[in-house]
Formats: C-alpha cells, structure tokens, sequence
C-alpha cells in the first residue's frame, strides 16, 4: 500500500508500536553491528561506570523506532534522511520481559518534492529516549 502525498496532511498520526528488548536481543544486535561494548552486556560493568544496568544500543533504539515509519510508508528506501539526538538511555534488565521502546510519529510537515516529515516520539516507561527525531520520506 503505497502512501500518496496528496493524501496526507500535517497531523496525520502513523500507527504506534512497541518495540520488546531484552539481553538476548542486544547479544544479536552486538553480533550483526559489531558493537561490543561492554556497558551493553556486562552488568557489572555498566554499574561500574555509572549506569542504571546493560543498556541498549543507541543505534539499535534508533533504529527500531524508525520502523514506525517504514511499516507505515511500506518502503525502507523511502527515509531519505533520518536523524535522533540520544537524550536517554534504555536500561534492560536481565529478565524474560526486558524492556519496551514505545514509539509513535506524526506528519509534522509538508515538503517540496512529495516528500514529508515525520517527527518520532520514542519513550522508556513514559521517558523520552530519542530527541529531535525526524524523518524525512518520499512519499508517491
């Protein structure tokens, strides 16, 4: 289903999702990025220097939260530009449940050449963890 420019307005609401993080999750996403980092799978570690506990990958909550808008455009070729400021870690803890990353996004403006953007709103228990989180897709 492809999203026509001509049909979209600013306030259109893209459909929210939640996107579940656990350990498991940050030991696939370690291995595909090659990011080893300990602060996102040593506990003691991530304790040592500061933080609440292992922490997500900042690229990988970026990325989940731009899946807002690829499911809703349909096409991943589509983002022309995309861009987060990283306000807020997400602490995953060693448990079944894990985390959730709740992510919603809207058409925040109409630009030239059918293109669109979309501002993200990506929150961990009710807190930001992206700022500036923006999108720029072209839409048919």
């Amino acid at each position: 289903m492809a999203i026509n420019f001509d049909e979209v307005e600013v306030g259109t609401q893209l459909p929210a999702q939640s996107f579940q993080v656990t350990r498991a999750t940050l030991v696939r996403y370690a291995g595909a990025s090659g990011d080893f980092n300990p602060i996102h799978w040593n506990e003691r570690f991530a304790r040592e220097v500061g933080l609440p506990d292992v922490i997500a990958h900042g690229m990988f909550t970026m990325a989940e939260a731009v899946r807002v808008v690829t499911d809703w455009i349909g096409d991943p070729a589509a983002v022309v530009d995309y861009g987060v400021r990283f306000t807020r870690p997400v602490p995953v803890p060693n448990d079944e449940a894990g985390s959730v990353i709740e992510v919603s996004g809207k058409v925040a403006a109409l630009l030239e050449d059918r293109r669109v953007r979309v501002d993200l709103l990506a929150t961990f228990e009710g807190q930001k963890v992206l700022g500036m989180s923006r999108a720029v897709v072209q839409l048919g």
